[in-house]
C-alpha cells in the first residue's frame, strides 16, 4: 500500500501539469488585437534530454526526431473515460487555430474567426450567472477527454486515471478546440460530458465532437503550465487532435459547472508553450 501511494502521488504530481490538478486564473484575451508572431523555437536554456515525445505541437507538421515509439493506446471506446478538463486558448496549433495569443500561462492559439464576432456573440447571456471561470465569450478553449486502460471511474484530477492495481496505464487524450460564443444555436457542451454513460462496461462521455476534420493522432506527453522544452513530462500519451474549431455556446459551459460534475471542474486552465524542437517531437505515422 505504501508503494502504491508513493506511485500514485508521483503520477498525480506529473499529471497535475495538465491543469486538471493545478489552479490557474485567466487573463482575458484582446479579441481585436493583431496576432503576435508565432514562436519558432524555445528560448531560455537547453532542451531536456532523455525524454519521450512532448506535447503540444503544430499538428500540421508531421516531422519529429524523437526515437520513442511506445504502443499507441486503444481507441476511446475501448478505454475508460477518467477525466475532462479545459484550457483557455488552444495548447496545440492547427489549421483552424493558428492565431498566436502570446507566450506564458495564458498564451497559446485562438480560433480563426475569433476577431470577427458580433457584439451579441461577445456578450454574456442575459440573466445568466458567470459560473465556469476563466472563459468569456470570444475566447478559445481546448477541451481534453482523458482515457485510461485502468479499471477506473471518472473523477477529479488525473490521479483518477490509475488505481492500486494499475499504476502504469495506457493513456489517450481526445482533443477538440472550441470558439466560445453567446449563441444558443452553437454546440451544447452538455452533449459531450460524462453523465453516467457506460458502453460495454466502460465509462464514456455522452459523445465526442464530430465534423471538425479527421483527428490527427500522434505520440506525446501530458501538457499544462508546469512543463516546457526545458522541463519535460515523463508520461506517455496517445493524442487525437481535431484540426478545426467548433462554435460552443457559453451558457452550456456555465450550465455544466452549475449542475456539478464528477471532475470538480469549475474553471479553465492555462497552457503549455508550443513544443517546436524536433528532438522533442514524434514523427507522425
Amino acid at each position: 500500500m505504501h508503494r502504491y501511494r508513493k506511485a500514485l502521488a508521483a503520477l498525480a504530481l506529473a499529471l497535475s501539469a495538465t491543469g486538471a490538478l493545478a489552479e490557474s486564473g485567466h487573463a482575458p484575451a484582446s479579441h481585436g488585437a493583431a496576432p503576435a508572431a508565432v514562436p519558432q523555437a524555445a528560448t531560455g536554456g537547453e532542451i531536456c534530454q532523455g525524454f519521450g515525445p512532448q506535447t503540444p505541437r503544430d499538428i500540421s507538421n508531421p516531422h519529429g526526431r524523437n526515437p520513442a515509439r511506445f504502443e499507441l493506446a486503444p481507441p476511446p471506446e475501448d478505454l475508460n473515460l477518467c477525466n475532462i478538463h479545459t484550457h483557455t486558448n488552444a495548447e496545440h496549433m492547427g489549421p483552424g487555430f493558428s492565431i498566436y495569443a502570446g507566450a506564458g500561462e495564458h498564451g497559446g492559439f485562438r480560433c480563426a474567426g475569433s476577431a470577427r464576432l458580433t457584439p451579441a456573440e461577445l456578450s454574456r447571456p442575459r440573466g445568466g450567472a458567470r459560473v465556469f471561470e476563466g472563459v468569456a465569450p470570444g475566447d478559445t478553449i481546448e477541451v481534453h477527454w482523458v482515457y485510461s486502460s485502468c479499471d477506473v471511474a471518472p473523477g477529479p484530477g488525473l490521479g483518477a486515471c490509475l488505481s492500486e492495481r494499475c499504476q502504469n496505464p495506457q493513456l489517450r487524450v481526445e482533443s477538440q478546440v472550441f470558439l466560445v460564443v453567446n449563441d444558443p444555436n452553437a454546440l451544447d457542451f452538455r452533449d459531450f460530458i460524462y453523465f453516467g454513460t457506460m458502453r460495454q462496461g466502460l465509462y464514456q462521455p455522452r459523445a465526442l465532437p464530430t465534423g471538425t476534420g479527421r483527428p490527427v493522432e500522434f505520440r506525446g506527453s501530458t501538457t499544462g503550465t508546469s512543463y516546457s522544452q526545458q522541463v519535460c513530462s515523463p508520461l506517455q500519451v496517445t493524442w487525437s487532435v481535431r484540426p478545426r474549431c467548433a462554435r460552443l455556446d457559453i451558457a452550456t459551459l456555465d450550465a455544466w459547472a452549475a449542475m456539478g460534475n464528477v471532475f470538480e471542474e469549475s474553471h479553465s486552465h492555462g497552457v503549455r508553450a508550443l513544443v517546436t524542437a524536433p528532438a522533442l517531437l514524434s514523427p507522425m505515422d
